[in-house]
């Protein structure tokens, strides 16, 4: 009778096989781990998807995110191996929500320190009141006009500082246009949209913590249009925020 034939292990095919795959597909993977490396820790591009920020910041906009613009990270995490600038008035900046850790984007408007309120949307910061000079629709890059919704555009100038802000005809639910006096406590900063009375900001989720502010943003790398099947806005791209 004759004996049972044996199978012999081909264990050894597997690691050679497992090495061909390293070999073929490594230049691949460690260019996703170098990219998510760069984005997380040195500089990033990050989608709007609200309103927050009009006219600065359109809905499709790509900004593009100085991750170093004020201190280094550890790559994933809110530790900070350096730090070498703070954020100053006017600055955009992005952070995570105090109660939700959802990513954010506003305008830095008053540091630690400063005393700010808000009477009738005006600002006053450390007693000064803010200027407001109207702007004209047609005087508006063409991209930001059809996002105005006839709503009042003003060039908001203080301490040195000036932006265009957007004041609605009608106000969010839980928006303040008139709060304070506050004083912002040490490492906190109060930050708010340029679109005033659609922006979930400080007056709703209180003082923004030094440590969970992630990068400023410097520009804009695209834009699409939702509005008009997704074209993009030519003009738009590359385009300062400064």
């Amino acid at each position: 009778m004759s004996e049972p034939s044996v199978v012999t292990s081909t264990s050894t095919e597997r690691p050679g096989k497992t090495r061909r795959v390293w070999r073929e597909w490594r230049g691949f993977m460690l260019f996703i781990v170098v990219m998510l490396l760069f984005r997380s820790a040195i500089a990033d591009w990050n989608q709007v998807p609200t309103s927050s920020m009009i006219p600065s910041i359109l809905i499709g906009d790509r900004i593009v995110v100085d991750k170093l613009a004020y201190d280094l990270r550890i790559p994933f995490t809110l530790e900070r191996v350096a730090r070498w600038a703070d954020p100053v008035r006017s600055d955009i900046i992005t952070f995570e929500a105090p109660e939700t850790g959802k990513l954010l984007v506003k305008r830095v408007i008053a540091i630690p320190g400063d005393r700010i309120e808000m009477i009738d949307n005006r600002l006053v910061i450390n007693g000064e009141l803010a200027d407001y000079a109207p702007i004209q629709p047609a005087d508006l890059p063409p991209a930001v006009a059809p996002a105005l919704y006839n709503n009042e555009v003003m060039q908001e100038s203080l301490l040195g500082t000036s932006r265009t802000v957007m004041l609605g005809r009608w106000r969010h639910p839980g928006i303040k246009a008139t709060f304070g006096p506050i004083e912002v406590p040490e490492d906190h900063y109060w930050v708010m949209g340029d679109n005033r009375d659609n922006s979930k900001d400080s007056r709703e989720i209180g003082f923004v913590h030094r440590d969970t502010i992630l990068g400023k943003a410097n520009s804009i790398a695209f834009s699409l249009d939702y509005e008009n099947y997704y074209l993009p806005r030519g003009e738009r791209f590359f385009s300062d925020l400064n």
